[in-house]
């Protein structure tokens, strides 16, 4: 049966192309997404500032504990510090005194308009050496690198004077040098360095401190880069997984419409003493043949998709530039045995029915359809769709997005999984409503419905799974941003929202002004886990912001308390008057009082915590600056104008369509192959059709009116699946059952699901109805 497999592939390369289609895309989605889970975890940054300095000697960039396994074991649990941890000035007299050590040099960094300010002692660790001029010897002089031009250079609300530039600048950014008393006052950290070199390489240690050589080095330097790698190890894991599950149901999907269509031809090899056993060995050759080809060459693809994403994350700022994709076979090799196990299993699964019963019964099939769902589908069905009533209900109690994220493209693809499953019983219910459409086209489209309930089911799917997957993808985002923007904007009582780098002394002394709040945005740990917070400066908090306060009171909020969110008050199990313990951005710890809880922790922050405490734990202290009262006009002299609650927008929105964009392109492709292979495979119908004097405007009349009917019945779906899911992650996570969906862009998803469906129901079809319809009727099926 090998051998007749390969003489079947040979003879029906149009009809293996849409199964390699899909093959090839689901191969190069999931090397694409192991390359970016790979990268995550294995990644390296090369250093930049550091590259000239063997040892780096800095703070342990992670914050560690130890936890109980629950077995009488226990383990270090380490997590990544969303800003740099300084250390003290005095460790550089202990290494200079270590043996080995020639040299040892301090740096400080910090923002500095829109580059990086170091002090000139440190320019070694790189090296950066004088193009012209000297360097920085007074408070008011800077050396500048090769990208700056002009005479002088501000920040911090004052002009200092270039009196030199190097030869060298950084891909990464903008760099300028102080000289080192400005630089220690400038960075506000008294008795502490960011980090510390080490000249020659030499082991060393300190106590408080950390050694790293070589791309270790790139950590300590982009701080970013940590997070990057978080984010593709999620991102991947959950682009891989969806992208997995989304193939499997498509890959199922197109094998049982190829499959479909040869039916006449596998009742004929049982009507021929071929045994079952003989029937799965052939398909499984086929399915083999195929995935293979196209799980290689679809991971190749996949390389090509994988540099071009990792493009787009550098452009919208979600990983460092120098964060470079790793390379391995481990992806390629998964995605292929991945594919070819998918291709096996699906051509198995499909043909079981086929191989199994007598050859009378499998020719009657192959000319009628016979009612009612095969066993299987029968028991799976009602299975799967018990488990997304579960995993639906199991969304609503989901209040986090990195919990709820998973889920809810899981609970949409269960739905679609029990639409796939129940889709002849769907597609017979809908068939049996007495509708059709004008004219000879209608009537030939509502009794080809009626009778090929299958092949509508094949159609529905992919088409379903298209609008399920397209509305959650895009209106998730819009559901929790909307939440958000209503929270900042309704808690938002300032009239002027200045940007980063505003002065709050300038703003208040503007003449009108009753109240300036300094905002910062942050992130801290509780027992390990990462939370959104912000910090603000209490005076005069009552009129610029509202938080929603339902228990306790932000008046008298000091330095040594925090507001939490209704949320994450219930996460910590605390309340008002109650101790809360946890670590700022830098490692530092921090036990706090809880002065209060508000409802707004979507659009403020599920923390809100003191400025002056948080200022000095973070590496850009540059916050925005809320206002009440004063002209607006005069105020933009304090610093940039910024549209009110403009800081709540979620920046990795962006990156999240592009993640999960692929998904849709990859449904798209699906819904294009499967009409493409349904219409294709109709060549003979049509022609017969023509011959007993069907003009070809009614045929393509009725081709059209069948699509329409699929697309209308898809749509409905699609939109409740989609409603559901959006529904019950709503109820989560904001607290509402009802999405934020614009009416154009979901009528734009429509529109351009129905436009992709005729386009791929009628180009084939004009195709096919070019041939003469006695030479089509008498071709090969």
């Amino acid at each position: 049966m090998i051998s007749l497999a390969w003489k079947t592939l040979r003879h029906r390369k149009a009809g293996f192309a849409g199964a390699f289609v899909a093959l090839f895309c689901a191969a190069a989605l999931v090397t694409a997404c192991g390359m970016l889970l790979e990268t995550g975890l294995r990644g390296a940054l090369a250093p930049e500032r550091y590259a000239g300095a063997p040892v780096i000697v800095a703070g342990d960039q992670f914050e560690r504990r130890v936890v109980d396994k629950g077995d009488g074991e226990s383990k270090v649990k380490a997590k990544a510090l969303s800003e740099l941890r300084w250390i003290p000035e005095r460790l550089a007299a202990d290494l200079a005194a270590a043996p080995g050590v020639e040299k040892v040099v301090t740096e400080v960094t910090f923002p500095a308009g829109d580059a990086l300010g170091h002090g000139w002692e440190s320019a070694a660790l790189t090296p950066f050496t004088l193009k012209s001029g000297r360097a920085p010897e007074k408070a008011g002089e800077v050396v500048v690198d090769a990208s700056f031009r002009g005479e002088n250079f501000t920040a911090a609300g004052r002009t200092y004077r270039v009196v030199g530039v190097t030869h060298q600048a950084l891909p990464s950014g903008r760099t300028v040098f102080f000289s080192t008393a400005e630089a220690r006052r400038l960075a506000g950290r008294p008795g502490l360095v960011s980090a510390i070199g080490v000249f020659p390489r030499v082991p060393v240690t300190v106590k408080g401190a950390l050694a790293y050589t070589g791309d270790e080095r790139g950590a300590v330097e982009f701080r970013d880069g940590d997070n990057a790698r978080i984010k593709l190890i999620s991102m991947g894991g959950a682009m891989g997984g969806t992208s997995l599950l989304v193939a499997i149901l498509v890959v199922v999907g197109t094998f049982a419409l190829s499959i479909q269509q040869r039916q006449r031809e596998l009742a004929l090899l049982r009507a021929v003493a071929a045994t079952p056993r003989q029937i799965r060995r052939m398909l499984g050759g086929e399915a083999l043949a195929v995935s293979a080809l196209a799980g290689v060459l679809g991971a190749g693809a996949g390389i090509m998709l994988g540099f071009w994403l990792r493009g787009r994350f550098v452009a919208l700022g979600a990983m460092p530039d120098n964060l470079h994709l790793v390379l391995s076979p481990f992806p390629m090799a998964a995605a292929v045995l991945a594919t070819v196990a998918a291709a096996w299993a699906a051509a198995r699964v499909s043909a079981r029915r086929t191989s199994k019963i007598r050859p009378v019964e499998a020719l009657g099939e192959a000319a009628m359809e016979k009612p009612g769902l095969p066993v299987g589908r029968l028991i799976a069905g009602p299975a799967v769709l018990a488990g997304s009533v579960v995993l639906t209900i199991l969304l609503t109690t989901l209040d986090t997005e990195a919990a709820a994220g998973p889920v809810t493209m899981l609970t949409a693809l269960a739905w679609t999984l029990a639409v796939s499953l129940l889709g002849p019983l769907i597609a017979r219910a809908v068939t049996a409503l007495p509708l059709r459409g004008p004219g000879a086209g209608g009537y030939l489209a509502a009794r080809n419905l009626r009778a090929g309930t299958r092949r509508m089911s094949s159609v529905i799917t992919p088409l379903s799974l298209m609008i399920a997957m397209t509305c959650t993808i895009l209106f998730v985002q819009t559901t929790l941003g909307a939440a958000a923007q209503e929270q900042a904007v309704a808690g938002t009582k300032a009239e002027t929202v200045l940007g980063p780098g505003a002065s709050a002394t300038a703003a208040r002394e503007v003449p009108g002004v009753r109240a300036v709040t300094e905002v910062l945005r942050t992130s801290v740990r509780v027992d390990l886990e990462r939370y959104g917070a912000q910090a603000v400066t209490p005076q005069g908090l009552d009129q610029t912001m509202d938080l929603g306060v339902v228990a306790g009171s932000m008046t008298g909020f000091g330095e040594r308390s925090v507001a939490l969110s209704t949320k994450a008050a219930g996460w910590f199990g605390v309340t008002v008057g109650d101790r809360l313990a946890l670590t700022l951005g830098d490692g530092t710890p921090a036990e706090l009082t809880v002065a209060a809880v508000y409802t707004r922790g979507m659009g403020f922050g599920e923390l809100t915590l003191p400025h002056a405490l948080v200022s000095k734990h973070v590496d850009d202290p540059r916050g925005t600056l809320l206002v009440a009262g004063g002209d607006r006009a005069a105020l933009a002299g304090a610093g940039p104008l910024l549209s009110p609650a403009g800081n709540s927008s979620s920046g990795g929105a962006a990156v999240n369509y592009v993640a999960m964009g692929l998904i849709i392109a990859f449904c798209a492709i699906a819904v294009v192959n499967t009409l493409a292979m349904s219409t294709s495979a109709r060549s003979r119908e049509m022609a017969l059709l023509r011959l007993v004097g069907t003009t070809r405007r009614q045929v393509l009349g009725m081709l059209r009116q069948e699509t329409a009917a699929a697309v209308l019945v898809s749509v409905v779906l699609g939109t409740l699946i989609s409603a559901i899911t959006l529904a019950a992650t709503g109820l989560g996570m904001t607290g509402s059952p009802v999405p934020s969906v614009p009416p154009l862009g979901y009528l734009g998803v429509i529109a351009g699901v129905a436009a992709l469906a005729l386009a791929a129901t009628a180009i084939p079809a004009r195709l096919a109805l070019r041939e003469h319809p006695a030479e089509a009727i008498g071709g090969r099926e």
